[in-house]
């Protein structure tokens, strides 16, 4: 694969995107697992597929968006179900959680009625489901390089703020941070990473990329930013080994990304165990 990487623009498309999905995925996905959000990804990436789907639709039915790549609507649904997420959370102060299954079988609803309008699944809606190596164009790469520099430039000046509200969110408050905005430009970076991850992992999978890493680095990091830092490791490996896999076993690179993260996960808990039981040497 490393020479046709030189040979065809699609791969080196395909290729870049992926390096980058690996680094902030995992670096998001981090704080979501921390915050106790996990299942956050999951409804947002239903809501951007009810995007893709009313976007494909429309292109059928109207000449206005013909041309208009499916990516734009997928974020724009992502950051709205992100949004709206927020105010619910707002709405049910003591249920909180409430607010995730809400959006989810919303986004899975719009979806579904657009699927069915737009006359069942076609290639193009499997691939924005399950990714493909050659769905990236130079246009998404581009997109997907201003999105992964605004989510590391967040995260940069923000770091504090959001690992304070991760770890006790009152006593950021109570420290002065404005623990509302913050949240709420939290929310729109998951989305925003969601609706960029799709071309590569699908829309079905993208929850896996930016929680399984992280569930692998918690075993065996021994603080915060050794989670993040193995967290972006795992995610690199499973996306370039996912990539490499799915090239030359004509698969989609969304199931091959998955399952290195899951025996990467698995491997890491096997050795903890034996560690756990390794007998103890008396000197």
């Amino acid at each position: 694969m490393i020479s046709a990487i030189f040979q065809y623009e699609f791969l080196q498309n395909t290729f870049l995107t992926g390096l980058l999905i690996g680094f902030i995925a995992p670096l998001l996905g981090t704080f979501i697992v921390v915050r106790r959000l996990s299942l956050i990804a999951d409804a947002l990436s239903h809501v951007t597929l009810a995007g893709i789907a009313a976007s494909l639709f429309l292109s059928k039915k109207t000449m206005m968006f013909a041309g208009m790549n499916p990516l734009y609507f997928g974020m724009g649904f992502s950051v709205l179900g992100s949004v709206l997420i927020e105010r619910l959370r707002m709405v049910y102060k003591h249920y909180q959680e409430l607010a995730i299954p809400i959006i989810l079988s919303g986004g899975i609803g719009i979806g579904v009625i657009f699927i069915s309008l737009a006359d069942g699944f076609n290639t193009d809606l499997l691939n924005y489901l399950f990714g493909s190596v050659s769905a990236v164009s130079r246009v998404d790469l581009y997109v997907i390089v201003g999105i992964s520099i605004f989510v590391g430039l967040v995260i940069l000046f923000l770091y504090k703020e959001l690992f304070l509200l991760s770890f006790d969110e009152e006593h950021a408050k109570v420290s002065g941070i404005p623990a509302r905005s913050i949240h709420l430009l939290f929310m729109v970076l998951i989305a925003l990473v969601i609706a960029a991850s799709m071309r590569i992992v699908g829309i079905l999978l993208v929850s896996a990329l930016m929680t399984l890493p992280v569930a692998a680095s918690m075993r065996i990091a021994r603080g915060f930013k050794q989670t993040i830092f193995l967290s972006i490791l795992f995610g690199e490996i499973s996306v370039v080994g996912g990539l490499i896999s799915a090239y030359y076993l004509d698969l989609a690179p969304g199931g091959t990304i998955v399952i290195i993260s899951i025996l990467i996960l698995l491997g890491i808990i096997l050795y903890k165990r034996n560690q756990g039981h390794r007998p103890v040497k008396v000197r």
